[in-house]
């Protein structure tokens, strides 16, 4: 057995499929493609897989990376078109490849954020997100299981790289490149905060769209 990754799109009804729940749907979807691949030991063997950066749920992606063992030989070629046919609608396997570089070296995530308004978006919105985000500090309490008071206190803008913005009429739309892991910054975040900080341009629909994955030298990450 050999490390072996696909890559694979996640969009429409497939967004709100759990982390835990896709998971077990390309378990299945190995089963049913026929692909003979490595299998956890014990009483219930399943196929191994590890998917990095779990996706929230409601969020989108053209970019997920799922690692899984493969026989040396077996056609990488012809796996995207086998393991799709076997998937739910809204999930499109396009392309395997050899493993590489360890899932730790994934540090930047490159996300599309649209904050939608139903009567238009107000006047000024993309100036007063543009501001909160341009701040030297932007400190907030988050969950966290770590800590003993089940929250901590992170600094955002340390997590932001960079932010583009377009504004359309009834939108805003954030080109956001966010730090992936240690800690990492959930595009949620950004919004609550957002939504806290500027309660007047509050979008009243926010859509996430996961559209890169990069390593520490903003490369994508394969």
């Amino acid at each position: 057995m050999s490390e072996a990754r696909i890559q694979f799109i996640k969009t429409d009804r497939a967004r709100y499929i759990s982390h835990l729940d896709l998971m077990r749907t390309f378990q299945r979807a190995f089963l049913r493609a026929d692909l003979h691949v490595r299998h956890t030991e014990g009483f219930n063997p399943h196929a191994y897989v590890s998917i990095a950066l779990p996706l929230s749920v409601g969020f989108s992606s053209q970019c997920e990376i799922l690692e899984f063992g493969l026989p040396e030989g077996e056609d990488r070629s012809q796996v995207p078109e086998r393991l799709t046919r076997a998937l739910p609608e809204g999930i499109t396997v396009t392309r395997c490849y050899d493993g590489g570089r360890p899932f730790k070296e994934l540090c930047w995530v490159n996300y599309i954020i649209t904050l939608e308004y139903d009567a238009g978006a107000p006047v000024g919105a993309e100036n007063a997100v543009r501001n909160l985000l341009n701040r030297e500090s932007l400190v907030v309490t988050k969950k966290s299981k770590k800590a003993k008071s089940g929250q901590v206190q992170v600094d955002l803008i340390p997590l932001i790289h960079r932010v583009d913005y377009e504004s359309r009429r009834d939108a805003i739309v954030l080109d956001a490149v966010l730090r992936a892991q240690n800690p990492g910054l959930n595009p949620t975040l950004l919004v609550e905060t957002i939504r806290r900080e500027c309660p007047e341009v509050s979008p009243d629909y926010v859509s996430c769209h996961r559209k890169q994955v990069l390593d520490k030298n903003f490369q994508p990450f394969l």
